[in-house]
This record gives C-alpha cells, sequence and structure tokens, in this order.
C-alpha cells in the first residue's frame, strides 16, 4: 500500500523548531522627518517579497464584501483623522514600495485581525521581572517567507534609545515593545476582533489604533504606573490584551481592553503565589476550547519550572514547549525593562515536514492519498 506509510517516532517536550536564530536589528531616527524614518529599513529588503505579504495581509480586506469602502475609508482616515507621526511614516513607506497609501493604512489598521499571541510575565525570587510572548499569525501565506521579515527595531533620539519593539517592515506600530529601565508591553488580539466594521467605525470615532497607543506609551510614559494607566483608559479601536512589565517587584498585568475602557485586569502578586501572568487571547473565567488550550500547557510548564528557577532560559523553554508554541508562531521575543539590552526576539523555524509538536512519548504519521494525519 505505497499511499500508505507509518511512522514511530519518540519524541521530545518541545516543538521541532532547529534553526531559531535571532532578528535583524535596525534603528529608526525620531529626529527625521516621519516619512523618512523607514526608507533606511525598507531598502534593505526585497520590494517584490515585501508586496506580496503586505497582499497576503490584505487579503483579510480583500476578501471582504465591502471591501471598496475600507480603501475609500482608508484614505479619508489616512487625510483627516490619522494622527501624527503615523500618518507621515504610512505615507513615506507607501512611497518608498511604490504602493497605495491607502493599502499601506489597511495593513496597519487591520493587523490585529491575524495575530493569535501567548504573552507571560514572570518574577523571580528576588524580584526581577522576565516578559516574553510567542507571536502567532493565522493568514493565508507561506510562513517560512514571512519570518524572514520580522525585525527589532531601535527608535532614536538625539543618539539614545527611547524604546524598542518588534514589527515588519510596513508596520508603523507596535504590539511589543520595552522602554528602557521603565516597562515593557505586549498585545494579544481578543476574539471581537473577527468584526471589522466595528474597528472601522472606531477609526472614524478617533480611537487610538492599538499598536499606535503601544507606541505612543512607549515613548510617553515615565513609569510602569503611567503606562498602566495610559493603556487602560485610552479609547482603543479593537478590543485587547495588554501585559504590562516593569522592573520592580510585582510590576506586572494583565489588561482586558474594550474598545472604550477597561474590563478586567489581573496583577501579580507574589506574595499571594501569583508570580506569574499569562495571556493568550481568551477572557480569563470563560472556558478554552479543545483547539487551543495554550493557557493550561503555559500554566502546567510554568508550575513545573517553579519560581526558584525562572529566568530568560527557562522562560524560553516554556514559550517552546508542547501546547503553547503552535506552527504560526513567528518569533519569541524576550525581554525586561531592567536590562533592556537583552531585548531580543528569535525567529521560529518549524520542522517543515511535520508541521506539528512533538510530545513525549510515541506519535504515528500516518500519509493517505497525500494527505498527512498525526495521531497521539
Amino acid at each position: 500500500m505505497a499511499w500508505l506509510r507509518v511512522l514511530l517516532l519518540l519524541g521530545s517536550c518541545s516543538l521541532a523548531y532547529t534553526s531559531d536564530y535571532a532578528a535583524p536589528r535596525y534603528n529608526i531616527s525620531l529626529d527625521l522627518p516621519p516619512e523618512e524614518r523607514w526608507k533606511p529599513v525598507i531598502e534593505q529588503y526585497n520590494f517584490t517579497e515585501l508586496h506580496q505579504y503586505m497582499n497576503n495581509l490584505l487579503s483579510v480586506i480583500k476578501n471582504h464584501w465591502s471591501k471598496h469602502m475600507y480603501y475609500i475609508m482608508a484614505d479619508i482616515y489616512l487625510d483627516f483623522i490619522a494622527h501624527e507621526p503615523y500618518a507621515g511614516e504610512i505615507r513615506g513607506i507607501a512611497k518608498s514600495l511604490g504602493l497605495k497609501t491607502s493599502e499601506v493604512t489597511l495593513i496597519n489598521l487591520f493587523y490585529e485581525t491575524v495575530m493569535a499571541c501567548t504573552s507571560i510575565i514572570a518574577e523571580t525570587e528576588e524580584g526581577y521581572i522576565y516578559h516574553g510572548r510567542n507571536m502567532d499569525l493565522y493568514i493565508h501565506t507561506d510562513l517560512r517567507k514571512l519570518r524572514k521579515l520580522v525585525i527589532d527595531v531601535d527608535f532614536i533620539r538625539n543618539g539614545q534609545i527611547v524604546y524598542t519593539g518588534t514589527t515588519f517592515p510596513g508596520l508603523v506600530g507596535l504590539y511589543t515593545g520595552q522602554s528602557p529601565h521603565k516597562f515593557t508591553i505586549s498585545a494579544n488580539a481578543r476574539e471581537d476582533n473577527h468584526y471589522l466594521w466595528k474597528n472601522a467605525l472606531s477609526l472614524l470615532l478617533q480611537r487610538y489604533p492599538v499598536s499606535w497607543l503601544i507606541r505612543n506609551t512607549l515613548n510617553n510614559a515615565p513609569d510602569f504606573d503611567s503606562a498602566v494607566e495610559q493603556l487602560s483608559d485610552t479609547e482603543i479601536t479593537a478590543e485587547i490584551y495588554l501585559t504590562v512589565a516593569g522592573t520592580k517587584p510585582g510590576e506586572g498585568v494583565a489588561i482586558t481592553r474594550d474598545r472604550d475602557g477597561l474590563a478586567d485586569t489581573l496583577n501579580l502578586n507574589a506574595s499571594d503565589g501569583r508570580w506569574f501572568l499569562i495571556q493568550t487571547n481568551y477572557d480569563r473565567g470563560i472556558p478554552h476550547p479543545a483547539h487551543d488550550n495554550r493557557m493550561h500547557f503555559a500554566t502546567q510548564a510554568m508550575n513545573s519550572t517553579g519560581q526558584e528557577n525562572i529566568n530568560k532560559d527557562s522562560l524560553y523553554k516554556v514559550l517552546s514547549t508542547f501546547g503553547v508554541i503552535k506552527w504560526a508562531t513567528i518569533h519569541t521575543t524576550m525581554m525586561s525593562a531592567a536590562s533592556p539590552e537583552d531585548y531580543l526576539s528569535f525567529i521560529r523555524i518549524a520542522d517543515e515536514t511535520l508541521k506539528t509538536t512533538r510530545i513525549s512519548g510515541v506519535y504515528i504519521v500516518v500519509k493517505i492519498a497525500g494527505v498527512q494525519y498525526i495521531f497521539f
């Protein structure tokens, strides 16, 4: 039976990611006019690949019944409503790539609809705070090509790093970032972000795109408490989860946001046994779907690690364990505001043959009529 192949393989407790490597790092000068800031980064990439990547992100809009309305709305938004310096940066990127400003605007505004992530904050027994996150993207594209576009960016003013973030060429906002010696932030999508019309209406009401608010906060907030207040109170375009970590014991919070205000918060409290916080893409207290229980697996891994053993390496291992990391995980970012020099994103290169997770024990791979099935 040539169409049937059964393989018995011994597995480990982590995903078959064999060639992870650090994302390239670039500087963005905040001293330059907004239209010129991203040009040196854009020029480092193949324009054909960038166009393909952006078209895949735009598929969220292009396949929508009201796509023409969104393109018109994007132009109106950029010309009359969008906040600076982001509107200027978008114009500069569009010019550099030879794309319509409406296309680059839509990519920036609706990125939340394709990301699913895991964020973890952990406090050591000495009160040191670590922050790690997996960025997962669910779009119709070759993820191998998309992974190559992950970049870490230092935003520079007067020769000094003001803040650092992880993004892709063409996106001016940040969903992962660090203000040195102050705080770190990561954003996770909420399920309601499938409703594009709600996001569009929020834009017309002059609410902030989430990634722009994060970048504003990294740029302006003087400390952890100020960052939490700004992220909690500012009206935004999409429902979101925000995980924020500071530099002192207890400075860690998982924020659940509605568009017009705060929905829920959960703080670190090591003295009460809550020495870590985990956020995925579901509200607390609501059962997670059977197909996506990253919260369970991450909690299990953190408890197995123990507070006495937590550090950036052990947290990275947690973010790499079965049930936490996914085939769609693009990068893992490790950061700690107390040690800003340690900020680093790793591009995750998954096993291209299995496209699955190895677990302890034995699993069977069955290939029938060209379709591969995995049985645990």
